[in-house]
């Protein structure tokens, strides 16, 4: 049920326009219930029934039917007093950027102020047009009654059916597309990630240079300073030239250790001062020059690129293409409970 906040009315000081919008939603019940019947009175059958059995009705309303467009100038003339009462009243409030912005926002007014038979349906909207106003400043709370809901859950009903389709319409012409040998990662290539090469090396110079710092560090950098001294202990020990120091008596072993000690300090601090000084012109003058004829094979790398787009196009049809809102309608039906009462137990009949 509808219902208006009176606190939130008082703060709004809303209470005059409440009663002029009161006011004015009255008349336009009137005026559209006498367009009704005087629509329905203009027809063969009802003018033949009200002569049938109300005659002195007929009399006296003909000469106000014969004359009914000076009828409903009177209720254009009170429709239109109150739009430019509106019009002066945002003018003096500066409610839009242009003074003239009002009759624009408003069309539907002025619209159905045209004594036509088509334009006085845009009078209904002014219901609508009352209703958005005291929503606006939380008079009342259109999103607690069920006809907005009703309303509300068929539209999104509608557009997410439309716009799932329209997304899997262009999703399947995308595929379709790179099915048939769009040069996509060719485009990927020269228009997205070239333009952001110097962007993409200043990030690969900083991890870089982080990685050498962390190689350096005596705590994270342990793993690999051990890696590299396995390494470079089992390349000197199958050296052949350094494998005949052990034939030295007492001293060939304990050259041998420092020797591989003394190579496995010198690998790990060139390869800490190669990532450190690293920088983005040194990376970018590598990628411009160094791999200027790296010639890979693209084919089966475009290929695999290509695949991995249309299963990541293809993953996100299959998500759009779920009906939501399926799920939402048994989620609301299960949680309503069932309006039959369980049946009592019957009674046990006494023992004989």
């Amino acid at each position: 049920m509808l219902k208006i906040n009176r606190e939130n009315l008082r703060n709004s000081h809303e209470t005059p326009w409440l009663i002029l919008d009161l006011v004015m939603l009255g008349v336009l019940f009137v005026n559209l219930a006498w367009l009704i019947f005087d629509a329905l009175y203009a027809t063969d059958f009802i003018y033949a029934q009200i002569n049938a059995y109300f005659p002195a009705l007929v009399n006296a309303y003909d000469p106000i039917h014969h004359n009914f467009l000076l009828v409903d100038l009177v209720f254009i003339g009170i429709f239109l007093t109150e739009f430019c009462f509106r019009w002066a009243v945002a003018i003096a409030r500066k409610e839009h950027l242009r003074w003239y912005f009002f009759p624009f926002l408003h069309w539907y007014d002025l619209v159905g102020l045209i004594p036509l038979g088509a334009t006085r349906l845009f009078r209904f909207l002014r219901i609508f047009s009352i209703l958005h106003r005291l929503h606006k400043f939380q008079i009342i709370d259109l999103n607690q009654t069920a006809i907005f809901r009703f309303f509300a859950f068929y539209y999104d009903v509608f557009v997410e059916e439309l716009s799932d389709r329209i997304v899997v319409k262009v999703l399947s012409d995308a595929q379709k597309d790179i099915a048939a040998g769009s040069p996509l990662v060719d485009d990927i290539t020269h228009n997205v990630l070239a333009p952001r090469r110097p962007v993409i090396t200043q990030w690969l110079a900083g991890v870089v240079n982080h990685l050498g710092q962390s190689i350096s560090s005596q705590e994270h950098g342990q793993v690999i300073r051990e890696h590299v001294r396995k390494s470079v202990g089992k390349a000197v020990r199958s050296n052949a030239q350094v494998s005949t120091l052990n034939y030295l008596p007492v001293i060939g072993k304990t050259i041998e250790n420092t020797l591989e000690e003394s190579v496995t300090d010198i690998v790990t601090m060139s390869l800490v001062n190669l990532l450190s000084d690293l920088d983005a012109q040194r990376i970018d003058h590598f990628m411009s020059v160094g791999m200027h004829d790296y010639t890979p094979t693209a084919d089966a790398l475009d290929k695999e690129v290509l695949d991995v787009i249309n299963e990541c196009l293809e993953l996100v049809k299959s998500h759009v293409a779920q009906q939501r809102w399926k799920s939402q309608l048994m989620e609301k039906e299960s949680a309503v409970p069932s309006s039959t009462p369980p049946r009592a137990p019957k009674p046990t009949p006494p023992a004989k």
